[in-house]
């Protein structure tokens, strides 16, 4: 199975005869030699290795566990494959610094060091063009991923990957294998990990892009605003499918209303200007198909950097901001609502609200609570994902229902005291409701893909009274919950079980948790990412029981600040790094929580 036909099949016996694959290139030693200054533990003779297993049983492929030395690298053979049809085996090429010989200066700042590895990472994938190798490259979001790291020390490389190692079935084919790991390998470590086989240019291009989009998002703050969209952008998709950007004609490139138009100094690009979003309460209108929903899914993937060429390299947002949405049937564990939903017909105490079905309206005062208990400091509603009766009640609802016969408070009436009180900022598309007009700092309305500053005639229609009557002065402190470690278990029948079902499911223990509603999750190696920092906050007791929420956060986020090593060290796997707000979503989300005690706000 999977073995090599044809012409790849025969270079595939011959390549490797004759000799056997050492460390250092074109200066081997004899086969009964070791280099000086090898590790212990490293291993010669992998080809003819592979060639004495041909025609074994397959399961003796897990004799090759450990590491190998190769032509100017080495491979580490680190989880195998017990069957043709079993996952990949999970292999590390480790391409020391004096060979891979990137410049200090593309790997200096753990910013660069993404870089350099995402970029590598897709050169990988390219040269590992076969069937056999399956190299985890991501897509147009420059994420820290495992599949590819650099050593902050000196600039040396690791690719981890996954090989279809061949077979006959049952058997072993150890021609094929020798052509993969002694042929395909050594290629890919030649053309994508060393520094003189790649264009200097593009990379450090790539690495000053990515650079300048971490350097704007770090400006926000000091200029008080929450993102900035830069002239001449392109913020269309291709499809809901396809996130790479729009071609073709009548795409039209961004460009910022002159009353919003805000000048920030990047390393590389120089000066830049562009739209500035300010802090605040800010509302987005305008008719349907002209671009509301698509300058906030912009700045929903602001929290990202981006390929050059994706069109929103210079489209960022604060890194705690956070898409909230209604969402039915979640599961809602001791939250406090009471700010949104209060007497209840059935007595419910929504102080410390449960339910394994919650409607439109619960789920997204239940989610927009957390979010804020998680540390969220711009959130983001689409009208379009809301629920309806949370948004709003206008005059005419309030007549004809009295609020002590209407358990809900809507957000038109809390969302200046988050920001006042909380320092809690929220952008909004509204293109149904005026009555958020009374409440917006600025309004900007998209036209044909082109945003306008409307406030001033938006406050002038506003002081046009409507006959509404708010319905809550302010919004309470948030009150943080302790989860219960014991309920945050992977294992299944003695073995942690840990998987990403697509970018919308995390398998985790016995539970399967929905994601569908965390709409900035990236891609599916990031779900796996968050179950293994779930995993890491119960082993390391950052979950403990006595610990809040918020407190094992901030703990895990020192932890991610480290890279992608430390969720190594719960599992090598491929995965993205996430962010605390994606992990608490998914937290939140497993239906097997429990929490500790009454939800506590904290005292003034």
């Amino acid at each position: 199975m999977r073995r090599p036909q044809g012409r790849d099949h025969d270079r595939g016996r011959e390549y490797g005869r004759g000799h056997e694959y050492r460390r250092d290139r074109g200066h081997g030693r004899p086969s009964g030699g070791r280099p000086a200054g090898r590790p212990q533990g490293i291993r010669d003779g992998l080809a003819g290795e592979l060639r004495r297993m041909d025609g074994a049983s397959y399961g003796g492929y897990k004799s090759l566990l450990g590491s190998w030395a190769m032509p100017g690298f080495t491979l580490e053979v680190i989880r195998g494959q017990s069957d043709p049809y079993a996952p990949p085996a999970r292999v590390a090429l480790r391409v020391p610094a004096e060979e891979a010989g990137f410049p200090a200066d593309l790997w200096e700042s753990p910013v660069r060091r993404r870089a350099l590895a995402s970029y590598l990472a897709r050169r990988a994938a390219e040269a590992a063009d076969h069937r056999s190798l399956r190299v985890d490259a991501g897509g147009q979001e420059v994420l820290e991923r495992s599949s590819c790291l650099v050593d902050a020390r000196d600039g040396a490389v690791t690719l981890r990957l996954g090989v279809d190692l061949p077979g006959h079935g049952r058997r072993i084919d150890g021609h094929a294998a020798e052509h993969v790991l002694c042929g395909l390998l050594p290629k890919v470590v030649e053309r994508a990990l060393r520094y003189t086989a790649l264009d200097a240019d593009d990379v450090r291009a790539f690495a000053d892009a990515v650079e300048d989009s971490d350097a704007l998002r770090s400006a926000l703050p000091g200029l008080g605003l929450v993102a900035f969209v830069a002239d001449g952008a392109v913020l269309p998709r291709r499809s809901g499918v396809d996130d790479r950007p729009a071609a073709g004609g009548g795409i039209v490139p961004f460009a910022s209303p002159e009353e919003l138009r805000v000048s920030v100094d990047l390393p590389h690009a120089g000066t830049v200007t562009g739209m500035g979003v300010r802090e605040g309460v800010t509302l987005i209108v305008g008719g349907g198909f002209h671009g509301k929903s698509t300058l906030l899914r912009a700045l929903e993937t602001g929290i990202w950097d981006h390929v050059p060429g994706d069109g929103r390299e210079l489209v960022v947002a604060r890194p705690d901001t956070v898409k909230i949405r209604s969402e039915d049937g979640r599961r809602v564990e001791r939250v406090d609502v009471h700010a949104f939903v209060d007497h209840l017909p059935s007595g419910a105490d929504t102080t410390d609200f449960r339910t394994d079905n919650a409607s439109g309206s619960t789920s997204q005062a239940a989610s927009l609570c957390e979010a804020v208990e998680a540390g969220a400091r711009v959130l983001l509603i689409d009208e379009d994902t809301a629920a309806t009766n949370l948004m709003i009640r206008d005059a005419r609802m309030q007549a004809l229902v009295a609020k002590e016969r209407e358990p809900l408070t809507p957000f038109v009436d809390l969302v200046r005291s988050l920001h006042r009180d909380h320092g809690v900022s929220t952008v909004l598309v509204m293109g149904g409701s005026g009555d958020y007009m009374e409440v917006a700092d600025q309004v900007l309305m998209m036209d044909a893909y082109l945003p306008s500053d409307v406030t001033a005639r938006a406050r002038q229609l506003a002081a046009v009274p409507t006959g509404r009557t708010a319905e809550a002065e302010s919004f309470p402190g948030i009150a943080h919950r302790r989860p219960d470690p014991g309920s945050l278990d992977t294992s299944v029948r003695g073995r942690s079980r840990i998987r990403a079902r697509g970018d919308d499911a995390l398998t985790f223990g016995e539970h399967d948790v929905d994601l569908r509603a965390v709409e900035q999750i990236a891609d599916a190696r990031q779900v796996v990412g968050i179950g293994l920092a779930l995993e890491l906050m119960v082993r390391r007791g950052y979950v403990d029981g006595d610990r809040t929420l918020a407190e094992a956060l901030d703990l895990l986020d020192g932890d991610l600040a480290d890279g992608a090593h430390r969720l190594l060290a719960v599992r090598d796997e491929d995965f993205a790094l996430p962010r605390r707000h994606e992990v608490a979503a998914a937290l939140n989300r497993l239906r097997g929580l429990r929490v500790l005690g009454r939800p506590a706000t904290p005292q003034p």
